[in-house]
C-alpha cells in the first residue's frame, strides 16, 4: 500500500493557487481570489472592485488639531488688508506667513511648506470642505468614520473590507501613530466589520512588539503553527457563524506572515542615502515622521492596501488658539517627508496607483481667538488635498470667501470627500455596505456624491 496521501482535485487547485500567490503576492490577483473562494479561503484575499480603479493603495496624512487653511494653502490677501478690523464681534487676524505661486499650475502655498511647494503640480486642493462639528473628538471621528456620534468603522477598515489585501502576510490597514490622536483607536477601528479589517497601530521606535520568534527551530515552529491552525479550524467548524473566531484565526495567520515580512518592511538597510535624504531621515532612525513616511512607501510597495499617518497626538498639535507661530514647527515636521514620499513614489512607478490624502478635522478662524496671535476652530470651510491615484493634478476645487470664513463655491461635505476617495479606489460608496443590526451601513451614511471634476 502506498503511503502517499490522496489529494483531491479541489485540494490540489487550492494549494496550487496559494503557492503561486506566495511566490508573487502583488501580481496574482486571480490566484488569490480563487484560493479565497475554494473551501472558504483567506478572508483578506483580493476582491474585485465595483469598476476599474484609478488607485490600488491609499495613504492618509492626518494633521491632528486643526491645521489653518488660511495660513497654508488657501491664500486670502484680505486678511492682512483688514487685520485688526472688527468682523461682527471678532477682530480679523492677518497671516504672518508669506504666500507665493508655484509650479505651472500657479497654486498658492505659504512659506510653511517650501518642499511641498516644489511638488505642487502633483496636488489637487479642495478649498470648500466642511464638517458637522467644531469639536476635536467629533470632527476627528467624522473625518475617519463619517459619523460625529455613533462609533463606526474607519475608512481604512471599509477599504480593506471592500478590496481585501494584496499581501496576506501583512495587514490590509496599517496606522502610524506615535501618540494617540483624539478618539484614539476609534479612528482606525473596524467596529461591526470583522476584526481583521481593523488598523494595526505602529508606535515607533519599536514598530511591532514581540515580532522575533523565540523558537529557533524552523521545523518546530512550523509544527506548532500547523497544530494551532488545525485546532482552531476544528473549533471553528463547531461554530460556523462566529465571525470573531474567524477573525482571530485570520489575525494569527497575518501575525505569522508579519514575522517573515515586517522586519524587511521596517528597516532602512536596503535604502540608499539619497532616498533617506528625500524624507529628511537618517540611517537607523526609527522615530521621526520622515522614517514613518519611508516605512509607508515600503508597506505600499509590499501590497498593504491602506496606510495612515498621524503626525502628532491630542496635545501640542495644530490647535493653536494662542500662538499661530506654532504652525511653523508642525509644518516643518510634515513638509519634507510628504514631498519626499511623492518624489519617491514617482521614481518607483507607484505614484499613479497610490492615492495620497492630506486632511485635518477642521480649519481655523480668520479672526483672533484666545490671544491676538491665535485662531479658533473653524469647521464651516477648510482645505484638504489629494495627490496621485487618478487625481487631476495641479488643480483646485471649491472656493471660500475673501476671509476664508464661509464657502462661496462648490461645497464639499465629508461624505462627498469619502465618496470620492472610495471612487478612486474603484468602490461605489452606495454599494459598499455591511448588514448589521437589521440595516445596511456604509461609510457615507445616506448621502455623499463623488466630486467628478477632480478625477483625471
Amino acid at each position: 500500500m502506498s503511503n502517499t496521501p490522496h489529494i483531491s482535485r479541489r485540494r490540489f487547485l487550492q494549494y496550487s493557487a496559494l503557492s503561486a500567490a506566495a511566490a508573487s503576492p502583488l501580481a496574482l490577483h486571480n490566484q488569490l481570489s480563487l484560493a479565497a473562494d475554494l473551501n472558504n479561503g483567506h478572508p483578506l484575499a483580493p476582491k474585485p472592485s465595483h469598476f476599474p480603479a484609478k488607485a490600488k493603495h491609499l495613504i492618509i496624512f492626518f494633521m491632528t488639531g486643526g491645521m489653518s487653511h488660511v495660513d497654508t494653502f488657501d491664500h486670502k490677501p484680505r486678511l492682512n488688508k483688514d487685520h485688526d478690523k472688527k468682523h461682527h464681534s471678532k477682530k480679523i487676524k492677518g497671516t504672518q506667513y508669506k504666500f507665493k505661486q508655484y509650479g505651472k499650475s500657479g497654486q498658492f502655498v505659504s512659506d510653511l511648506f517650501p518642499n511641498v511647494a516644489q511638488t505642487i503640480d502633483d496636488f489637487c486642493f479642495i478649498h470648500s470642505l466642511h464638517n458637522d462639528s467644531a469639536g476635536h473628538s467629533k470632527a476627528t471621528l467624522a473625518m475617519h468614520t463619517g459619523s460625529i456620534s455613533v462609533p463606526m468603522p474607519s475608512i481604512g477598515a471599509w477599504v480593506g473590507y471592500g478590496l481585501g489585501t494584496l499581501n496576506q502576510n501583512l495587514p490590509p490597514f496599517v496606522v502610524f501613530a506615535k501618540l494617540e490622536p483624539y478618539t484614539a483607536h476609534q479612528t482606525w477601528a473596524a467596529d461591526f466589520l470583522p476584526a481583521y479589517y481593523r488598523g494595526l497601530r505602529i508606535t515607533p521606535p519599536n514598530p511591532i512588539p514581540y515580532l522575533k520568534n523565540p523558537v529557533t527551530s524552523i521545523s518546530r515552529r512550523e509544527l506548532e503553527r500547523i497544530m494551532l491552525r488545525d485546532i482552531n479550524n476544528q473549533h471553528l467548524k463547531l461554530r460556523p457563524g462566529d465571525l470573531n473566531l474567524k477573525s482571530r484565526i485570520a489575525n494569527f495567520d497575518t501575525a505569522y506572515g508579519l514575522m517573515k515580512q515586517a522586519p524587511e518592511a521596517f528597516t532602512d538597510a536596503n535604502e540608499s542615502d539619497e532616498t533617506l535624504a528625500l524624507y529628511g531621515t537618517k540611517r537607523g532612525d526609527r522615530k521621526s515622521f520622515g522614517y514613518q513616511c519611508l516605512a509607508a512607501r515600503k508597506l505600499v510597495e509590499r501590497g498593504v492596501r491602506v496606510v495612515q499617518l498621524f503626525d502628532v497626538g491630542s496635545n501640542n498639535n495644530w490647535d493653536n488658539h494662542t500662538d499661530m507661530n506654532q504652525h511653523r514647527r508642525l509644518a516643518a515636521n510634515v513638509d519634507k517627508p510628504l514631498a519626499g514620499l511623492i518624489t519617491d513614489l514617482k521614481q518607483r512607478g507607484l505614484f499613479d496607483e497610490t492615492l495620497i490624502v492630506g486632511c485635518t478635522e477642521f480649519g481655523r478662524t480668520p479672526w483672533q481667538d484666545l490671544t491676538p496671535k491665535g485662531r479658533g476652530h473653524h469647521a464651516r470651510a477648510f482645505t484638504c488635498f489629494l495627490a496621485g491615484g487618478g487625481v487631476k493634478a495641479g488643480t483646485s476645487y471649491g472656493q471660500s470667501d475673501e476671509l476664508g470664513n464661509s464657502i462661496q463655491k462648490d461645497p464639499v461635505h465629508i461624505h462627498d470627500f469619502h465618496a470620492t476617495i472610495l471612487h478612486l479606489l474603484g468602490l461605489n460608496h452606495e454599494k459598499l455596505t455591511y448588514h448589521y443590526g437589521g440595516r445596511n451601513f456604509r461609510l457615507t451614511d445616506v448621502s455623499g456624491k463623488v466630486i467628478h471634476p477632480i478625477i483625471a
